[in-house]
């Protein structure tokens, strides 16, 4: 069995994203069906974040509700959480500032119900030194308000750097997307980094956000999950594009330019092939073949 800071967890994780980052969150009672049955199942490494939903309603809310009603399930779980990106989640900053912020929010926010075991910032922040970032995780782990570090979505180099700055031991995992619709990390020297230290590879999104699944079937089923609201239309990614500064725009989210391409090719590609042998149809290549920093 796999181990995360040394506790044996389940070959598969359990994503809580789409309980709360959606217009309509998934009913309590059965949200926490749900995750005893992921417990039930060996599915013990959870991973949330602190902007999937409101201020109001994200991961930490809705899992500190949960372990109030189930305390012996605190200790079963290896917990993750990814934040530094300001509450809405659009904004990557690595700045001490922001990752206390961060780590502060979810601490309180979890009150004492679970510990956070292992915090990521979302994405890197090309504008701040890792070791910035990292000094004020390192400070919450000596004082016992965190378990470890992990990094998301991130190249091969920012691993070799960050290993070089925590130590080998000092990255818990790493976490990026990886499916037949996106391994790009089996190709431009993630998992061959993961693999050189020893750091386990946290694959997200396995069956592509549903794309891969049949559950999206045209261009206007992306718009009912605004989990993929990376897939906007070309016109309005434009006009957002020139209202933003060079700035403000190499710290949002690096990927979703080319990944909101390939999904609209693939899901005309899938709708366009004919039924029963969508498989047949020619998959688009996508070139985006760097994950974030």
């Amino acid at each position: 069995m796999p181990q995360l800071l040394g506790k044996e967890i389940g070959p598969t994780g359990f994503g809580l994203m789409g309980f709360t980052w959606r217009p309509n969150p998934v009913p309590q009672d059965q949200a926490f069906a749900t995750l005893r049955a992921a417990l039930s199942l060996s599915l013990n490494f959870w991973n949330g974040g602190e902007f999937y939903g409101t201020p109001n309603y994200n991961s930490p809310i809705l899992l500190e509700r949960y372990f109030a009603q189930y305390p012996e399930d605190a200790d079963k779980v290896v917990l993750s959480i990814k934040g530094s990106c300001g509450p809405d989640g659009t904004h990557p900053d690595g700045s001490a500032a922001e990752v206390r912020r961060s780590l502060d929010s979810v601490i309180k926010q979890l009150n004492g119900r679970k510990k956070l075991d292992i915090f990521e910032c979302a994405r890197r922040d090309p504008e701040v030194d890792m070791a910035e970032t990292f000094e004020v995780m390192q400070e919450y782990i000596e004082k016992g308000l965190l378990g470890g570090i992990s990094l998301s979505e991130v190249s091969a180099e920012t691993i070799h750097q960050a290993v070089k700055i925590l130590g080998k031991k000092g990255v818990v995992c790493v976490e990026v997307e990886l499916s037949l619709f996106a391994a790009e990390v089996l190709e431009n020297g993630v998992a061959a980094a993961c693999k050189e230290y020893g750091i386990p590879l946290v694959a997200y999104s396995p069956l592509g956000r549903g794309i891969l699944t049949g559950q999206v079937k045209s261009r206007d089923d992306l718009s009912k999950f605004p989990s993929r609201c990376c897939f906007t239309s070309p016109a309005s990614r434009r006009t957002s594009t020139s209202t933003s500064s060079s700035s403000t725009r190499s710290r949002r989210w690096p990927r979703r330019r080319v990944a909101r391409r390939a999904a609209g090719h693939l899901v005309d590609a899938l709708s366009d092939a004919p039924s029963g042998h969508a498989e047949n149809h020619p998959h688009p290549r996508r070139h985006d073949g760097r994950a974030g920093q």
